[in-house]
C-alpha cells in the first residue's frame, strides 16, 4: 500500500512505484484500421454499408458543411501538424496568429463582455430595460439609433443613470451615425468623463449598411470621423466590420468571414488614407460575427477569424499587438423561430457557448422572442442569465482556449480559415468588398448558399426543432409588442431558416380562425399498433409541420372499418400508414376504397413504389415543404 506524507512516497514490500503514471497503459493502443473494421461491421448490420463496399467506411458518416468542408467521424493526431498533417501550429494565446485568443490571459480574469441589444425607439423603455440589465450583470449596451429606432437626440435620456464610463456603449445608427456619434460624445462631455477614458464604439458601418439597403454609402466620412477623434478618444472605437448582413442573407461561415475581413480591409485603407497609422487604424475597428447552434463551427469561426485578420494586418505592417482582432459575437437571428420560440433558449445557449469557447471579446445573446417582436423583461432576463450561467456557474471563461489542442477543432479551424481566405481573396480580386456589393457578385454567391440551405431545410435534412420537426399545433402563440418597421432593407435579403414552414402554419391558423378547425388528414393505419406506429408517428410529425392535423384511428381490422373512420373524421385526404407487408397486401385495395369514399388524395408513408390509387409518398428525405404546400392547396387553405 502506498502512503503519501510530507511530499514523499513509500511503498509496501514487494510493490513497485512507477516513475510516471500512464493512464490506460494496460489497454492495447487502438489503430485507425481496427476502428474502421468495427465501424464497417456496425454499418453493415444496419444496412447502411453494402457488403461489397470497397471504400473507407467512415465516408458514409462524413458530413459536408455549406463551405464544402467534410466533417469526419474521427480525428486523430495524424490529422494535425507534427503527425503527418498540414494544420499549422495554433501558436500561444495573445501572440500571432492569435488563433488561441487575442490576450495571453484569455477571459480568465474578467470573462467576456456581456453585451445586450436595445431596439425600442422609446427612450424611457430603453432606459428602464438597460438599468435592469446592468443590475443583472450586463456589462455593455448596444443601442440601435436613428431612423425607426431611438432618436439620436434622445440618447442622453436613454442613458440616464447609466455609468457609461463603466458600461461601454456601442451604437448601431445606420446612416445617422454622424448625429448619433455627436450625441454620444456630448453625453461623455456632459458627464465630465475624460476623453481618454471614454470607451465603446460609435458603430459606423457604411459597407454593411450598403449591403443591407442596396444604397451606395461612402466610406470616407466614417474614416474622417475616426481620424478626427482618434487623438482625443484613443479608447473609443469608431467602425464596425459587420458580418451579420452576409450571414443573415443565408451565407456560409466562410462567406461571412471573407466578407467581414474584406470590409475590414476597406476600412483599413480608408482610415490610413485619412491620416491614421496602421496601428491606430486597427484600434478603431471591431468585427461583428454570428454565433450559431453549430457549436464546433462557431468555435472554429472565431478562432479562424483572428488568424485571417492577423495575416492581413501583418502584411499591412501593423505591430504585433495591433494585429489582434476585436470580436463581438451575436447569436444568429437567422436560426431563431417564431413557432415554439422557447427552443430558441437552447439555440442561443449553444451559440453563446461556442462564441465564448471560441474566444469572442463580447457576446450578445438575442432574446428568445426576438423573431416575434420587442422582447419583454422576462426574455431579456433569460438572455443575460444564459451568459451568467456559462460564466459564473459553468466557469466557461476559466480556461484559456478550452478547445485548443482538440484534433477536431484545430483541423476544422484550419480548413475554415483556408476556405474563408479563398472567399476573401476572390472579393479582393474582384475589386474589393464595395465593388462586389455594387456589382451584385457577392449577392449571387450568397444566394447560391441560401438556396442550397433552403433545399436541405425543405427536405428536413436540416431539421428545425419545434417547426419542421416535433411541432406542437396546440401551442399558445407568444405575443409581443411589434417591432418598428425594418429600417434597413432593399439590399441583401434577411432570412430566417424557419420562415417557409412558419408561413404554412400561418395559413393553418387563419383557416382555424375562420372555420373553427384546422385542415385535417386521415391516417389510414393498417393493422395493429405494432405494424403501423412507426410510420404513423413519422407522418404525424411531418403533417403537423405544415399545420395539418392528423386524425389517427389507432388499430384497425378491415378496409370497411378504415373507410368508416375516414368518413367520420371529416378529412378530405388520407395517408396510408403500415409496414411493407401490409402495404403489399392492402395498399391498392384501401387506396381505392378511400378514393371511392371521397378522398381527394391518398398518400402513403414509405418509399415510392407502384401502388395503384396512391397519389403521393412521404418518407425521410422527401420534398416535405412542397408536399405540405400542395396539401394545403388541395384542402382549400387560403394562401
Amino acid at each position: 500500500m502506498t502512503q503519501v506524507a510530507g511530499g514523499t512516497t513509500s511503498s509496501a514490500p514487494g510493490s513497485e512505484q512507477p516513475d510516471e503514471l500512464s493512464l490506460a497503459a494496460e489497454f492495447e493502443t487502438p489503430s485507425r484500421e481496427r476502428w474502421r473494421e468495427l465501424v464497417a461491421g456496425v454499418l453493415r448490420r444496419t444496412g447502411a454499408l453494402p457488403e461489397d463496399f470497397a471504400g473507407a467506411p467512415e465516408s458514409v458518416l462524413t458530413t459536408p458543411t455549406y463551405d464544402g468542408i467534410e466533417i469526419q467521424p474521427l480525428y486523430t493526431a495524424e490529422d494535425t501538424e507534427g503527425a503527418g498533417g498540414t494544420v499549422p501550429p495554433a501558436g500561444l494565446p495573445g501572440l500571432p496568429p492569435f488563433v488561441r485568443g487575442a490576450r495571453p490571459e484569455g477571459s480568465v480574469s474578467t470573462g467576456w463582455q456581456v453585451r445586450t441589444r436595445y431596439t425600442d425607439p422609446d427612450p424611457a423603455a430603453t432606459n428602464k430595460a438597460a438599468l435592469a440589465d446592468l443590475d443583472g450583470g450586463v456589462g455593455s449596451l448596444w443601442l440601435r439609433t436613428g431612423r425607426g429606432a431611438l432618436p439620436p437626440e434622445a440618447l442622453g435620456d436613454a442613458l440616464a443613470g447609466v455609468y457609461v464610463e463603466l458600461a461601454p456603449v456601442v451604437l448601431d445608427a445606420g446612416p445617422d451615425y454622424p448625429a448619433a456619434a455627436e450625441a454620444l460624445l456630448e453625453v461623455f462631455a456632459e458627464r465630465e468623463i475624460p476623453a481618454s477614458e471614454a470607451t465603446g464604439n460609435l458603430g459606423a458601418d457604411p459597407i454593411g449598411l450598403w449591403a443591407r439597403t442596396g444604397e451606395r454609402q461612402e466610406v470616407a466620412p466614417a474614416a474622417e470621423l475616426a481620424a478626427r477623434i482618434a487623438g482625443s478618444h484613443p479608447a473609443l472605437r469608431t467602425i464596425v466590420a459587420d458580418g451579420l448582413p452576409f450571414h443573415e442573407a443565408g451565407g456560409s461561415d466562410a462567406q461571412e468571414l471573407g466578407a467581414a475581413v474584406a470590409a475590414g480591409v476597406a476600412y483599413l485603407r480608408a482610415l490610413t488614407a485619412a491620416g491614421l497609422s496602421v496601428d491606430a487604424a486597427c484600434a478603431r475597428l471591431e468585427f461583428r460575427l454570428a454565433a450559431t447552434a453549430d457549436q464546433f463551427l462557431t468555435i472554429a469561426k472565431f478562432r479562424a477569424a483572428r488568424r485571417l485578420w492577423a495575416r492581413v494586418t501583418e502584411v499591412a505592417g501593423a505591430s504585433t499587438e495591433a494585429r489582434a482582432m476585436r470580436q463581438h459575437a451575436v447569436t444568429s437571428a437567422a436560426m431563431l423561430t417564431q413557432r415554439d420560440p422557447w427552443v430558441n433558449m437552447l439555440r442561443t445557449c449553444v451559440a453563446c457557448f461556442g462564441a465564448g469557447v471560441g474566444g469572442a471579446d463580447a457576446v450578445t445573446v438575442l432574446p428568445f422572442d426576438d423573431a416575434i417582436g420587442l422582447p419583454d423583461a422576462f426574455s431579456r432576463r433569460i438572455a443575460r442569465n444564459t451568459q451568467a450561467i456559462l460564466l459564473e456557474e459553468s466557469k466557461l471563461a476559466g480556461v484559456i482556449d478550452p478547445a485548443g489542442g482538440s484534433w477536431y477543432v484545430e483541423n476544422l479551424t484550419d480548413e475554415l480559415a483556408r476556405v474563408a481566405w479563398r472567399e476573401f481573396t476572390e472579393i479582393e480580386r474582384a475589386g474589393g468588398i464595395e465593388s462586389t456589393v455594387e456589382s451584385g457578385m457577392l449577392a449571387e454567391r450568397l444566394a447560391e448558399t441560401r438556396q442550397a440551405r433552403a433545399r436541405r431545410i425543405a427536405t428536413r435534412a436540416d431539421p428545425i426543432t419545434g417547426v419542421s420537426e416535433y411541432p406542437n399545433l396546440a401551442e399558445k402563440p407568444v405575443e409581443r409588442a411589434p417591432r418598428p418597421a425594418e429600417r434597413d432593407h432593399g439590399g441583401l435579403p434577411k432570412v430566417r431558416y424557419a420562415q417557409d414552414y412558419e408561413r404554412l402554419r400561418d395559413r393553418s391558423d387563419a383557416h382555424l380562425a375562420e372555420h373553427g378547425a384546422r385542415p385535417r388528414i386521415f391516417l389510414a393505419t393498417l393493422g395493429p399498433v405494432a405494424a403501423h406506429t412507426a410510420r404513423a408517428s413519422f407522418a404525424t410529425n411531418l403533417f403537423q409541420a405544415g399545420g395539418i392535423e392528423p386524425v389517427d384511428p389507432g388499430a384497425t381490422g378491415s378496409t370497411a372499418e378504415l373507410v368508416d373512420a375516414f368518413t367520420a373524421s371529416g378529412a378530405r385526404v388520407a395517408c396510408l400508414c403500415g409496414n411493407d407487408s401490409s402495404y403489399a397486401e392492402q395498399a391498392t385495395e384501401v387506396a381505392a376504397a378511400l378514393a371511392e369514399a371521397g378522398a381527394e388524395a391518398v398518400l402513403l408513408a414509405g418509399k415510392p413504389a407502384d401502388y395503384r390509387g396512391v397519389t403521393g409518398y412521404v418518407y425521410t428525405g422527401c420534398p416535405a415543404l412542397e408536399i405540405l404546400t400542395g396539401l394545403l392547396d388541395t384542402l382549400g387553405v387560403a394562401r
